[in-house]
């Protein structure tokens, strides 16, 4: 006998357990998170108006990084306040049109962030090997085809993937064992053959990753046989520390993604809330390092959230150049 099945609804939604296992320890699991999420804010919110109100930020490397915070508060704002009611509230019910919708948008802009990566290790090869065709090369405008470009990619890979999901028919159970419309967790769900979606969501993170990954190593290496070509120690320093930024931020990208995404293939006997747990943290703790990153090893953005702050009523800062 063929097990009962419910067709395909969107009026019918899914139910979210937040951590499994953890279930009584929710509230004490929420506090980190708010954290995270009003650190994740206030930083990105902050280098966005810096680098808005400061004529010397507009610059295509400046651009980028108003780019990776934009992605970062989409990333959070998509995913912590849904998983807070599930903590807080206890309000574990996504429609199912929701749920497909906050899985599109982490998605999306995973790829739009490689994306942007990408272009960060371009643009800091132009400005290092050969930088006196950095104006001409790296323009204003360029800069927003860039990212236009790298929002688009992003979409038009993930609408496809979308499009297979949202097919499926999924069973009565719709329990998600996640604090979010996980994609693994919510295919599980899936009462027909979820196959054709498995081999294609495999195919576009490994090209978006392994091609990504290879320009950025690529780019890297020939920062770096530039840099060592310089003739003084104190030169060599001074061109690597304004990539400093950027592979900190490469590597907390790629290293917790590819971290998150395996263990959620291969579980490894790990128990299910430790593989919860890495998955939220990896949408949540880079949206919050990375403005502190910036604002601590890029002197530039540094002096810009100074300068914004001196303007509030009441506050003065000294910056040390």
């Amino acid at each position: 006998m063929s097990v009962p099945h419910q067709p395909n609804a969107t009026s019918l939604p899914f139910l979210l357990m937040g951590i499994p296992g953890l279930e009584d320890a929710h509230t004490w699991i929420s506090i980190p998170f708010c954290f995270m999420y009003i650190m994740a804010l206030l930083g990105n919110s902050t280098v966005l108006l810096a680098v808005r109100l400061d004529k010397a930020l507009h610059e295509p490397m400046y651009y980028f990084i108003s780019m990776l915070a934009v992605i970062d508060l989409i990333f959070t704002t998509a995913v912590v306040p849904k998983m807070l009611s599930v903590f807080w509230l206890g309000s574990r019910e996504i429609a199912f049109l929701a749920c497909f919708t906050q899985m599109f948008f982490i998605h999306t802009f995973t790829a739009v962030e490689s994306g942007v990566l990408l272009a960060m290790s371009f643009d800091r090869y132009v400005a290092i090997c050969n930088p006196l065709r950095y104006s001409t090369i790296l323009t204003s405008a360029r800069t927003t085809q860039i990212g236009l470009l790298s929002l688009a990619r992003g979409a038009a890979v993930m609408t496809p993937l979308m499009y297979l999901l949202t097919s499926l028919p999924y069973c009565r159970d719709r329990v998600i064992p996640h604090s979010y419309c996980e994609h693994m967790a919510v295919v599980e769900l899936a009462c027909a053959d979820p196959s054709v979606s498995d081999l294609y969501s495999v195919i576009v993170a490994t090209l978006l990753v392994g091609t990504d990954s290879a320009f950025i190593a690529f780019s890297y290496g020939m920062i770096l046989r530039s840099v060592l070509r310089l003739p003084s120690r104190g030169a060599h320093l001074k061109s690597l520390s304004t990539c400093g930024s950027h592979l900190s931020v490469i590597l907390l990208f790629y290293t917790g993604g590819l971290l998150s995404m395996y263990l959620q293939m291969f579980p490894l006997g790990l128990a299910p809330h430790t593989r919860v747990l890495v998955a939220d943290s990896y949408l949540t703790v880079p949206a919050m390092l990375n403005p502190l990153i910036y604002g601590m090893k890029v002197k530039q953005i540094r002096e810009g959230i100074f300068r914004l702050l001196e303007q509030l009523p009441g506050l003065r800062f000294s910056v040390a150049h």
